[in-house]
């Protein structure tokens, strides 16, 4: 698969995807032999991964570390696992903001409802007593 039909199945740009790989987000990319990336479902994954790690908000700086840790193996375990938690806290640290700001919004949307409902009634009941004094 070329470089313009992963970015149109993941809905990025091929610049964004070339990108990712000079930082080291994507581990480097198989070209054929004329030296086209040619992307094989390991790159696929890759390119899917950090994809939802970067819409989640996870840094370029933390995928690239990740990123050169997997391709040292196993020996690095332990310290992939330290990295994803420690995004995985931050990501559930801004959840509860997003929860947060989404109840204070709820809350201010229905005062609206009710404001509006209001002067709904009052413009209705104005217009009554209009009508009643004309007659």
């Amino acid at each position: 698969m070329n470089i313009s039909e992963v970015a149109t199945k993941f809905e990025m740009t091929p610049a964004t995807i070339r990108y990712y790989e000079k930082q080291g987000l994507i581990p480097p990319i198989t070209r054929n032999a004329s030296g086209v990336r040619d992307f094989q479902e390991e790159d696929l994954n890759w390119v899917e991964f950090i994809k939802c790690m970067r819409d989640s908000g996870l840094s370029i700086d933390s995928l690239a570390r990740y990123s050169e840790l997997y391709q040292q193996g196993t020996a690095t375990l332990m310290e992939r696992k330290a990295i994803l938690l420690e995004e995985y806290q931050k990501l559930l640290e801004t959840q509860q903001l997003i929860n947060q700001t989404v109840a204070r919004l709820e809350t201010k949307l229905d005062n609206y409802d009710q404001m509006i409902e209001e002067c709904e009634q009052q413009l209705v009941s104005g217009a009554n007593k209009t009508a009643a004094e004309k007659v």
